[in-house]
């Protein structure tokens, strides 16, 4: 069931007085419980659409309709930790005093596995540890959907791995909807229910994944041949 219906996005900017359309007739529906891959090649288009879903832009026409009044929270490519606080600080970094209850917090620093770095600082963690506390401080604030922005890009490809299959299993126990930015076509393989090619700024194709995505072997002739079928939909001149 759609969470989240796009119909007719359109979005551009102006750049030195020269409009340029970013989005372009934009239609998707996007599911609740599962995870939504925009992939796409840089420039497509696919960060500013995930950028209106979480309301931090306007479309310039079109509609986006939420089932219900979702909360939304975002995990960008870098985890925008506050320097001067530690793990527990930045998990309830931006909670209210009434919203805040400790023992659910603890809980989610335990299943980002950062129990024993409850009171370290940023400078002192690794990049995927940071972005762990960044996925913990998300799943904090109690939000319906999660939009993340390349979470993993900057990292190397053994932490980048981890941090997929964690949050495979953070999406299975926490129930969330998550809406997920990657130019990986592999990436989107590994963690998407559905994927929406992006290109120039239309969804060129859609995908639905419906196999367990634990037990996911890209090399698989199932996943070799949807692979070999998205790179058909993208265009490499």
């Amino acid at each position: 069931m759609a969470g989240i219906n796009l119909k007719h996005i359109k979005k551009s900017f102006t750049v030195d007085s020269k409009k340029i359309d970013v989005l372009n007739d934009i239609n998707l529906e996007i599911p609740e419980n599962k995870i939504t891959v925009l992939l796409g090649k840089s420039g497509c288009g696919k960060t500013t659409l995930l950028r209106l879903v979480g309301r931090l832009e306007t479309a310039d026409s079109g509609e986006i309709e939420f089932k219900k009044d979702f909360k939304t929270t975002f995990v960008f490519q870098e985890p925008r930790l506050m320097p001067w606080l530690n793990v527990l600080g930045n998990t309830k970094f931006g909670l209210k005093k009434s919203e805040y209850n400790k023992e659910e917090v603890f809980r989610l620093i335990e299943m980002v596995g950062l129990k024993d770095f409850i009171k370290a600082y940023p400078f002192q963690l690794s990049g995927g540890m940071q972005q762990r506390v960044a996925i913990a401080r998300a799943l904090a604030y109690k939000a319906d959907f999660i939009m993340l922005d390349e979470p993993f890009a900057a990292l190397d490809y053994f932490t980048r791995e981890q941090m997929q299959k964690e949050l495979i299993s953070i999406e299975k126990k926490e129930n969330k909807s998550l809406l997920f930015v990657t130019h990986s076509i592999d990436e989107a393989i590994t963690l998407a229910d559905k994927i929406a090619v992006i290109e120039k700024g239309r969804v060129k194709h859609e995908f639905d994944i419906d196999f367990e995505k634990e037990n996911r072997n890209l090399m698989d002739e199932y996943f070799l041949n949807l692979k070999r079928q998205i790179m058909a939909q993208l265009d490499f001149n």
